[in-house]
């Protein structure tokens, strides 16, 4: 007996062949009827083909006039349900087509041969390796034709497997697949294989949580059982396999039987994270060498614009306070980008002290004194009667709420009202900033804090800023335990409002992985 692939593939050629035997069958002629021999032996190739294959014959106008029990068997129809229908009662949608291109070919007296996908009446798929020989009449006439059929969706499956085997085999990234019913690894590509030190198959009787102790890969465990419980089909996560930094992509792949596989992607990214720490160098080292011959040039603007080398020119005052402006800007944007190569490299520090909130809120305001005076914005402050106590980094605290009161006062309308609120939450606090503007469109709210946020009335031009501003209070905030949010109504007005522990945060370098969460 044959078994396998082998096994598996034998069969339909002998549909092929034993297909072949009927037109044999239906030429034979008057003197071999009369043989009891040949009878008896073309009789019993019939018997053989009916047990073998499933068998249809269909009239000139495509409708199923006869069927074997072997097809009843493969396709789970009854002859009541299918006989008298069209034969296209028996194909996936997918092969209707095909369906009609055979039609058009036995109607010229063509023969087919050839791969079906049908689809069975519980809605799976069949695949049979068919032959379809047409059928005459005595006057030449086409009356139909008929089929022989044999079930090939075992060897198509495996097949398939096997191409998507070695295409799988040829990848660069490192695969696994494992049942999810077993958690036993069913497959590891070359690459894997190589990685792992592993010369041939003895990851196959290995299960995952085995695996995941030997070669430290908890992570990639965790995960897998997570998306099961879940009932989610994907997770993707950024971890590390022998030392090599990756990004992990996992697949659930349900199957029929209520269980499935997960497929599991490595993606090697250590090139690209040594390409973003260059890049993450070259922009600090750039960033470091144009801020102190921007802040002497800004200095020197400001010693003129004070008149301490004499009186100015209308024109050449109105110029060099353009260029002074300018040059603020372009401090502010110097010092976002150092900040976010801090936050991108771990490497912003906090000095957490105890400190009045009130203070710092008051602190804040007088600091964009000089916004409200040139935005002629009121400002109101709400909850600073008594002292709220609490832990945290002064400097990253009025750093944020600094940004948000800027913001404001440059969306608020003339004469507008902003008002900064503190409340005490008992185990955190929370403070507010909302003004009168025109509120952030809805299409544009999920971008918000996107690092380079270009919004659609941000105009810059006139009203300054970066566009990172907002993203680097969100990673200060959050690597102070905090959260950070927005409340907007477009035409009435938006509230940014952020909330803090009281107690001391267990504060945490800011990695790469915040900044791709918070930008």
């Amino acid at each position: 007996m044959l078994s396998g692939l082998a096994g598996n593939i034998v069969p339909a050629a002998g549909a092929i062949a034993l297909a072949a035997g009927i037109p044999a069958f239906l030429r034979r002629d008057t003197s071999a009827e009369k043989s009891g021999n040949a009878q008896s032996l073309i009789l019993k190739q019939l018997d053989a083909m009916n047990k073998h294959a499933g068998i249809n014959v269909v009239d000139n106008n495509g409708r199923l006039t006869e069927v074997n029990d072997h097809l009843l068997e493969l396709s789970g129809y009854t002859r009541e349900e299918i006989v008298g229908k069209s034969v296209k009662v028996l194909y996936d949608p997918s092969s209707v087509a095909l369906a009609d291109m055979i039609h058009t070919n036995l109607e010229r007296g063509i023969p087919w041969q050839g791969q079906t996908q049908l689809r069975r009446k519980d809605g799976s798929i069949l695949v049979t390796q068919a032959t379809v020989i047409p059928l005459f009449d005595n006057d030449g006439n086409w009356t139909g034709s008929i089929s022989a059929r044999t079930d090939v969706t075992e060897t198509s499956t495996v097949l398939a497997e096997r191409h998507s085997a070695q295409t799988l085999n040829e990848l660069r990234d490192d695969i696994w697949i494992i049942d999810a019913e077993t958690e036993k690894f069913s497959y590891m590509n070359s690459t894997a294989k190589k990685r792992m030190l592993l010369s041939h198959d003895e990851y196959l009787d290995e299960t995952l949580a085995e695996f995941s102790r030997a070669h430290e890969v908890e992570g990639v465990l965790q995960a897998c059982r997570a998306l099961r419980n879940d009932g989610e089909m994907l997770t993707q996560f950024e971890s590390s396999l022998m030392g090599t930094p990756m990004y992990v992509s996992i697949k659930f792949l349900p199957d029929s039987r209520g269980s499935g596989r997960y497929l599991i992607v490595f993606n090697d990214v250590s090139h690209r994270l040594e390409q973003e720490k260059r890049k993450s160098a070259f922009i600090s080292t750039v960033s470091h060498e144009l801020r102190s011959p921007l802040t002497s040039i800004k200095g020197a603007m400001g010693l003129l614009l004070s008149r301490s080398a004499g009186e100015l020119p209308d024109k050449a005052q109105a110029l060099l306070e353009i260029a002074h402006r300018n040059a603020d800007r372009l401090i502010l944007i110097i010092n976002d980008i150092l900040d976010l190569d801090k936050i991108s490299n771990g490497q912003m520090d906090f000095d957490i002290k105890e400190v009045d909130l009130v203070d710092l809120l008051e602190e804040a305001n007088n600091a964009n004194a000089m916004l409200q005076q040139r935005f002629g914005v009121n400002v109101t402050l709400n909850g600073a009667d008594e002292p709220v106590l609490f832990k945290t980094d002064p400097n990253r605290f009025i750093q944020v709420l600094t940004n948000l009161m800027s913001n404001a006062y440059k969306f608020s309308p003339p004469n507008g009202r902003i008002v900064l609120d503190i409340s005490d939450l008992g185990e955190q606090v929370r403070v507010s900033v909302t003004d009168e503007g025109q509120g952030i469109p809805l299409a544009e709210q999920g971008k918000i804090f996107d690092r380079f946020a270009d919004m659609t009335n941000s105009d810059r031009a006139t009203k300054g800023g970066t566009g990172l501003g907002l993203s680097i209070c969100k990673a200060i905030v959050e690597n102070l335990g905090g959260t950070i949010g927005f409340d907007t109504e477009e035409g009435s007005g938006t509230t940014f409002y952020f909330n803090l522990p009281k107690a001391v945060p267990n504060l945490r370098a800011i990695d790469e992985d915040d900044v791709k969460r918070i930008a």
